[in-house]
């Protein structure tokens, strides 16, 4: 608690100092932008940035930070990093020069009593509603990081508990405009999007063996193979418009209902919830998330899955080291 209470004396010292040079670097920046092109970062690169500068010259020896969240916010990143088992959230501005490394003020919201001020509870088993057959809905895109990690967690829950495969749904995030699909990634992310829907939808029995070798190096060929995907049927359906673009427009819809921005986001029993309330992004906590919502826990819920961080991005190994945060559109 010391040390913790010493980050905070620290983080309030710098808080004026960042806060005055954060007001003349704003205005600064609008300046130069009218002369100079200014390079900005992903929100990822920006806020990894700043959680470095930090580790190396404001937390002590032995204390480090990580990442847990980032978000575009007014034009700067809103970033929450960890320090053991605190969460602070701080700004940065979009080039990652610059820090605030504290919550903002919201000048539209009139304050509210220190009460309601509390830190959300976190969910329990007990939060989560229970249902006969429900079903862990996992929101994502093919190409982002978190993305990734999340069907990796997912994919290593059916590896080792199959009768659970159809519990588990994997949507995707994006639009449909001018007739082809979008996603926050790019082209190839979209169409790996469509592809892994229309998998998904027409062979389902292949879709988690072509999710688990997708994860490992993004080979497309290679792991259609694998999976012993009918190719045919696969082309088919991604060029038709009546039949992959509409399953896309329904996951889309989904997303859009549950008013979904990253990727990762899980739901649950209609309801969005937090893997990080049960153990972080690792299969146990995926399992035992999902097991909550049965209004009789089938006995497979009582298997042991790996309490290791799932790697993030493009892996070969389950577990890696790495932030955890979404990507956000």
């Amino acid at each position: 608690m010391a040390k913790i209470k010493k980050i905070l004396l620290v983080s309030a010292v710098l808080i004026a100092v960042f806060c005055v040079t954060g007001f003349f670097y704003l205005n600064h920046l609008k300046n130069k932008t009218r002369n100079t092109a200014v390079q900005f970062l992903s929100g990822e690169a920006a806020a990894q940035k700043a959680i470095e500068y930090i580790n190396n010259n404001i937390l002590q020896k032995g204390t480090t930070a990580s990442l847990v969240e980032v978000k575009e916010e007014s034009g700067l990143y809103r970033f929450t990093l960890k320090i053991k088992d605190k969460e602070f959230a701080s700004y940065v501005t979009k080039d990652g020069k610059i820090l605030f490394p504290e919550e903002g003020i919201d000048l539209t919201k009139k304050p509210v009593a220190s009460a309601n001020n509390a830190p959300t509870k976190k969910m329990t088993c007990e939060d989560i509603k229970k249902n006969d057959d429900p079903v862990l809905e996992a929101f994502v895109v093919s190409r982002c990081p978190f993305g990734l990690q999340m069907e990796r967690i997912l994919s290593e829950v059916v590896k080792n508990i199959p009768s659970l495969a159809k519990n588990i749904r994997v949507e995707y995030i994006g639009s449909v405009q001018e007739g082809k699909i979008r996603s926050m990634h790019g082209e190839q992310e979209a169409k790996e999007n469509l592809r892994q829907i229309c998998i998904r939808e027409e062979q389902p029995d292949k879709y988690w063996d072509y999710i688990g070798c997708h994860i490992k190096k993004g080979q497309i060929t290679e792991c259609l193979t694998k999976a012993g995907i009918d190719k045919e049927k696969l082309t088919s359906c991604m060029s038709d418009s009546t039949r992959g673009l509409k399953y896309a427009k329904d996951d889309f819809a989904l997303a859009n209902k549950y008013k979904v921005t990253g990727s990762p986001t899980l739901v649950l029993g209609g309801e969005k919830v937090s893997e990080f309330d049960f153990g972080g992004r690792t299969a146990e906590a995926a399992k035992t998330l999902l097991c909550c919502a049965f209004k009789t826990k089938p006995a497979v819920c009582s298997k042991k899955l790996s309490e290791e961080q799932a790697a993030i991005g493009f892996s070969e190994k389950y577990s890696g080291a790495g932030p955890s945060a979404s990507c956000k559109e």
